[in-house]
């Protein structure tokens, strides 16, 4: 591949902050990648380059000047070279020089432009690149946002319509119990606004009313289930976890969510404790594993996302001590393709699941789709349906179902 052209802007993402677009050139053929910025970031999360004032220009300069320089012309035998070369050229660890976000700005494109140059659809190329075999992933749809994606309104960050089957069975369903919580939720309280994450953004005197009117849907759509992202490092303050008003300690937080798991339909709790409470998060995996409950056996997954950050490393040792059984994989936490691709290797490699997410800040670009599809995800996380960014993603998952089948 010859770089023939990078050019990169500014646009707005869902929040209406400016993030990074670029586009790259090869031949005839043209890319183009933007990147989303999460609000809830993890403190080993690779660096995301943001002006004084939150602008991505130093960004963007970094792209136009130093990284353009640097491919145009440029002969790479291979994607992975590719990245190799923008990981040197960075230069540090966290990719602080350059910019994470600048970086994988120019990783997904070039990467777009890799299939576009094979005549082969995103999704493929990715599954050929990783090794895996590709599959419609489960819909993990945030229908109520908390945390600081909805201003604490509730404690936890995401509560979850986790929708079994093939995207095109499963995406009415996840349309059709959104609508349905909306109505319930006016009921309760006739004005509810959206979160971050296109989600209801309503308030609860208690945190088990939240779980009990989302058991309630479930009751009603076979093939679904509740998933939570605790995001609990934003709880954690002064060595107790904050939520409506009432400190918990860890022993009591863990009490907290057997019983959730003991009274409710959880298929996966994300985050449960601080990013690193790692003990915590050993002792929640092990109660956890095929639970015993009055309905019987089951085994709920405990999700890294702060804890691993989607570095291969860190994903390694949390595999290491039994911290985790999945991880949450979100390319601009580590800034290319090839590391993505290495984390979701590494969490393979340990027979753990992989749930490809975006971010609370996001864009038209759909590329956590593909991937989420390439790489066989266990799950996507996409939002809820209130975005037209996140009904995009959705959107993209149909039409990758139906350029599969003609494959």
């Amino acid at each position: 591949m010859r770089i023939n052209t990078v050019l990169a802007r500014s646009i707005s993402d869902t929040r209406g902050y400016p993030t990074i677009e670029t586009i790259l050139t090869a031949g005839s053929f043209s890319a183009t990648a933007s990147i989303p910025s999460g609000k809830s970031t993890g403190t080993h999360e690779a660096f995301e380059l943001r002006d004084a004032d939150g602008g991505v220009t130093r960004a963007i300069e970094n792209v136009n000047d130093e990284i353009a320089h640097a491919l145009v012309g440029r002969d790479f035998d291979s994607i992975d070279e590719l990245d190799a070369f923008l990981i040197q050229l960075d230069g540090t660890k966290n990719k602080s020089r350059l910019g994470a976000n600048a970086i994988l700005s120019v990783s997904i494109a070039a990467m777009r432009l890799s299939a576009l140059m094979e005549n082969i659809p995103l999704w493929d190329a990715i599954a050929k690149r990783t090794g895996t075999t590709q599959q419609a992933p489960r819909l993990y749809v945030n229908v109520i946002n908390g945390g600081v994606h909805a201003d604490f309104r509730l404690p936890f960050q995401e509560y979850i319509l986790v929708v079994e089957g093939n995207t095109n069975e499963a995406l009415p369903i996840a349309h059709e119990a959104f609508t349905k919580l909306g109505e319930l939720l006016r009921t309760h309280d006739t004005d509810v606004p959206m979160g971050d994450e296109g989600g209801y953004a309503p308030t609860f005197d208690t945190l088990e009313q939240p779980f009990e009117l989302l058991a309630s849907l479930v009751a009603e759509y076979p093939g679904t289930s509740i998933a939570l992202d605790a995001a609990a490092s934003e709880l954690f303050h002064n060595g107790a976890y904050q939520l409506l008003g009432k400190s918990y300690s860890a022993d009591e937080l863990l009490a907290f969510y057997r019983e959730l798991v003991e009274r409710f339909p959880l298929h996966s709790i994300e985050d449960p404790f601080d990013e690193d409470s790692v003990t915590d998060f050993i002792r929640l995996t092990a109660m956890l594993e095929d639970f015993s409950t009055p309905l019987g056996a089951k085994k709920v997954l405990v999700v890294g996302d702060d804890l691993t950050v989607t570095n291969p490393v860190r994903i390694s040792q949390a595999m290491k001590y039994k911290e985790i059984n999945a991880v949450l994989i979100k390319p601009n936490q580590i800034g290319t393709v090839r590391e993505t691709i290495l984390a979701v290797q590494e969490t393979y490699t340990a027979d753990c699941k992989v749930i490809a997410s975006h971010r609370s800040g996001e864009t038209d670009d759909t590329f956590i789709a593909d991937f989420a599809r390439g790489i066989g995800a266990h799950g996507i996380k996409a939002g809820g349906f209130g975005q037209k960014e996140r009904l995009e993603k959705y959107d993209r998952l149909l039409a990758i179902e139906r350029e599969a089948e003609t494959r």
